[in-house]
């Protein structure tokens, strides 16, 4: 070890405003937005990493289609999502999450409804776990660049060692002003550290320039790519790309490295605990009919799923939806890991 977190100069920084309560069901686990759509006697109670806004089309077009249906929208961290399900069996009818390995884990684990035959059978093969766990989206971890990230004249990085060597070129530039997910809080945060450890020796490289530098480590997206617009931070690493406003948008840049960029498969699944599970599988049916991926493409913003997207774009790596997830969920691999992070960003 190479100091204690305790001592270290890196800073978490967390916008997120926590509300108190979560609405349905177990109260325990924190949120940190609410919403209620529809005013229909029939509830569906939908817990989600994704943010309202993100959300709000797909549920407006469903409630068109069922103004019987008051649909109760809770959005949390991909960390208190787990909680809530698998700790607090709290009793939500479809729960949304950016963590892959937390919803492989609950699903593997038995705290998930089988869904529909008809609504899994049109589904890639890599989009699906058995009858469990369905993909609604696949969204691409990017470089995210500020305005003046780059120093005039000089070319964006294309892959993890150009990347190291601007770092490493411009340390009076970047430092104090490089972002990136702390993986001891934040769920997917710690999803692509792990894969990126698993998928390049290039990644502790990086990670011990970005604690020469002083990093500062965010628990959520929207306060990394906040600062980064607001010129705060410079770049954002294993930012989650759909989050990111489009390239020249507020001066940033989103950059896929060519290396490799890794794909996240943002995930759906039905709760064994579901007071109305029906009700939570036929709004995701529709969040996975083409209307409702055309929703999620062009209303919300996100990546809807693409089968021939990792064929035109071999940079592309999808992040695979199987029960490999698991090991790094593992209490002995996980701290071990933590710590060889903590080793590699704090710097004597």
């Amino acid at each position: 070890m190479r100091g204690l977190f305790a001592a270290a100069s890196v800073r978490l920084v967390c916008g997120v405003l926590w509300l108190a309560l979560a609405a349905a069901g177990a109260r325990g686990f924190e949120t940190e937005a609410m919403q209620d759509f529809g005013t229909g006697p029939q509830r569906i109670d939908v817990l989600s990493t994704t943010d309202i806004a993100y959300m709000q089309p797909v549920i407006d077009a469903y409630l068109v289609r069922h103004p019987d249906v008051t649909l109760h929208y809770v959005v949390a961290s991909s960390q208190e999502v787990y909680r809530a399900v698998a700790e607090e069996e709290a009793p939500f009818d479809l729960v949304i999450s950016s963590a892959m390995d937390l919803q492989m884990k609950i699903a593997n684990d038995g705290l998930a409804r089988p869904l529909p035959a008809a609504l899994m059978s049109g589904q890639p093969g890599w989009a699906r776990w058995r009858d469990l766990l369905v993909a609604v989206t696949q969204e691409p971890v990017v470089l995210l660049l500020g305005r003046d990230a780059l120093p005039p004249g000089t070319p964006a990085p294309t892959t993890r060692r150009e990347l190291i060597d601007l770092l490493r070129d411009h340390p009076d530039r970047f430092r104090g002003k490089v972002a990136t997910y702390d993986p001891a809080v934040s769920g997917a945060g710690y999803l692509f550290a792990a894969q990126d450890a698993r998928l390049s020796d290039a990644f502790w490289r990086l990670a011990e320039v970005m604690g020469r530098l002083d990093a500062k480590l965010y628990c959520c997206s929207a306060g990394m790519i906040g600062d980064i617009a607001e010129g705060r931070m410079l770049l954002g690493y294993n930012v989650l790309g759909s989050y990111a406003p489009g390239n020249d948008a507020d001066g940033l840049r989103i950059v896929e490295l060519q290396d490799y960029t890794l794909t996240l498969l943002r995930t759906a699944l039905v709760p064994e605990r579901a007071r109305a599970p029906e009700a939570g599988a036929e709004f995701l049916a529709f969040l996975l009919s083409a209307e409702g991926q055309a929703l999620v493409a062009e209303g919300a913003g996100l990546p809807a799923l693409d089968a021939d997207a990792f064929d035109r774009n071999p940079h592309l790596r999808p992040i695979r939806l199987d029960p490999g997830l698991l090991a790094n969920l593992d209490q002995i691999t996980r701290r071990r890991f933590l710590e060889e992070w903590r080793a590699a960003l704090i710097q004597p």
